[in-house]
């Protein structure tokens, strides 16, 4: 078993701009490749992030052959059409409705199933509360990993359920571009909300 880390020290200003003050989201993307074991170790870093009773809803679909890319397509808004099929990899966020199924592994110590499978309304939020956690999760760590990230609205999620989650109990939350970002094509950044402006010292 890892040992918890003792007094972390906090990141140094390279990491912290790695992850924040200097990450941006990418709307081009180089034809660099993302390999598969990126990708396994991109899911091994977020799955350690936490989440409520440890009950892991996130899902992750890494949409990166071209027939994946072309079932994808009639999802897309027009504004997303181009960057998501130039992107090497497009990650569907979704959730597993029936997140609760893996409880008596992710949580032994406790019951945890039955507070969910008593209330489909406790079930629906923490699976969509935990699972959009897990895909912020995400996007750090590819930020860590040295890839950039281009989160997304803008698609039909029907669609994308008919698609590739028909018959499962997986539903799309949102759509994560993913790969080296061209930066000749960011956008300039907007502006951020001050403490004043957002937060409270109660």
């Amino acid at each position: 078993m890892t040992k918890p880390l003792d007094n972390a020290a906090p990141l140094d200003s390279k990491a912290l701009a790695t992850l924040f003050t200097e990450a941006r989201t990418h709307n081009g993307w180089t034809d660099k490749p993302v390999s598969d074991e990126t990708l396994k170790a991109l899911y091994d870093l977020t799955k350690m992030g936490p989440t409520s009773a440890n009950c892991s809803p996130g899902r992750f679909v890494f949409v990166r052959s071209p027939e994946a890319k072309e079932k994808l397509r009639p999802a897309l808004s027009s504004g997303n059409l181009e960057k998501t099929m130039a992107a090497p990899v497009t990650v569907i966020a979704a959730i597993d409705s029936e997140f609760y199924a893996k409880l008596p592994v992710l949580f032994p110590h406790a019951d945890a199933r039955s507070w969910f499978t008593s209330s489909a309304a406790m079930a629906e939020e923490t699976a969509f509360r935990n699972g959009t956690l897990q895909a912020g999760y995400l996007i750090l760590a590819a930020r860590a990993l040295g890839l950039d990230t281009g989160a997304m609205s803008g698609f039909d999620k029907g669609k994308v359920d008919a698609a590739f989650f028909a018959g499962t109990t997986w539903k799309s939350n949102f759509l994560i571009n993913l790969g080296h970002g061209d930066p000749s094509k960011l956008f300039g950044r907007l502006p951020r909300l001050g403490f004043e402006d957002a937060c409270v010292l109660a």
